[in-house]
């Protein structure tokens, strides 16, 4: 996308009649789209290609509504359980991996499944597995309910406990205090989890757990990206679904930093009276929100005056996942 002929043209596109004032808009870097999201958006379209709809989906393919009812109006359908799937119908499971019963369910009925689990999801199960495999518990740091989380601990044999806070440190209660190992869900970032990892570590000094640079990289980039933001801009838009973890949390990091920030699905959820006196913004978007969504802020933004948009520096991504051979092969 060149940011410097989108800048040209809105800066001329200012509103007809009167003086409107100029706000300059900074584009977060990165921003949008992540490698596994990328994927198993492909994975989806390219399915409907090869096979035809309908292609049944579990869960969001990723969450964000927009990309949810493109998917949908071409064909996927999108079920809470394997039950819900006809026999015979291609079947694909979700950016956010699933669990072991429900890969089993699937092998039972000899549904044709496309794996979609984004592969540093999948490495977390991996790492999961190994550690129980070693004879040790599992300390999963996420958030309850997360369709990642809920597929991460399906996916290990033994103990798995959930801790989401450090206060839940200091009452989580194993059975054997020596033999421990933590994982991550990977929407959160090393800043999210450094002070859990600590609390763990002083309260169970054997823990072990995976090197930092497991972390997703997509997840910390971009909130490095508001921090940087927050520090040239007086408001900051995040442009995201409310179900997504990674959006919920850009926009809370603006906020800690003491720019008023708000989560929006698309440019129709711009209020007025948020750019009041306000002759900065940053523009941002979680990892699941298309690029045509931000291009749609933009555009929306000319309503409160001309704008002049500067992209920010950034850490460059060029991460990209091999897809399965059941959509590339014909």
């Amino acid at each position: 996308m060149d940011m410097t002929l989108i800048s040209t043209a809105l800066t001329q596109a200012g509103p007809e009649g009167g003086v409107m004032p100029t706000m300059k808009v900074v584009l977060a870097q990165p921003r949008g789209f992540c490698a596994g999201v990328e994927r198993a958006i492909e994975i989806v379209e390219r399915a409907l290609v090869k096979f035809g709809p309908p292609i049944y989906v579990r869960h969001e393919i990723v969450h964000n509504r927009h990309v949810v009812e493109d998917l949908r109006a071409r064909g996927a359908v999108f079920v809470d359980e394997i039950g819900q799937v006809p026999d015979g119908a291609i079947t694909v499971f979700s950016a956010h991996g699933v669990a072991r019963k429900v890969q089993q369910a699937a092998a039972n009925r000899a549904l044709p499944v496309i794996d979609a689990t984004c592969p540093l999801v999948a490495k977390v199960h991996s790492e999961g597995r190994r550690y129980a495999g070693q004879g040790r518990e599992i300390i999963l740091i996420g958030h309850a309910g997360h369709a990642e989380v809920e597929g991460t601990i399906g996916q290990i044999d033994g103990r798995v406990y959930l801790v989401q806070t450090v206060q839940d440190v200091a009452t989580l209660v194993v059975e054997n205090p020596d033999r421990l190992a933590y994982i991550t869900q990977t929407t959160l970032s090393v800043d999210d989890t450094r002070g859990i990892i600590a609390a763990l570590s002083q309260r169970f000094p054997t823990i072990t757990g995976p090197d930092v640079r497991d972390i997703c990289y997509a997840t910390q980039n971009r909130q490095e990206a508001v921090r940087h933001l927050a520090e040239q801009v007086e408001l900051i838009l995040v442009v995201g679904s409310r179900n997504s973890s990674n959006s919920n949390r850009l926009r809370e990091i603006g906020a800690e930093l003491g720019r008023p920030s708000y989560l929006i699905d698309d440019a129709d959820h711009l209020d007025a009276a948020w750019f009041e006196g306000i002759r900065t913004v940053g523009v941002t978007a979680g990892a699941s929100a298309p690029e045509i969504l931000v291009r749609g802020v933009l555009e929306g933004l000319k309503r409160f005056g001309t704008i002049e948009v500067e992209v920010l520096a950034g850490t460059p991504e060029d991460v990209r996942f091999k897809l399965p051979t059941e959509v590339t092969e014909d």
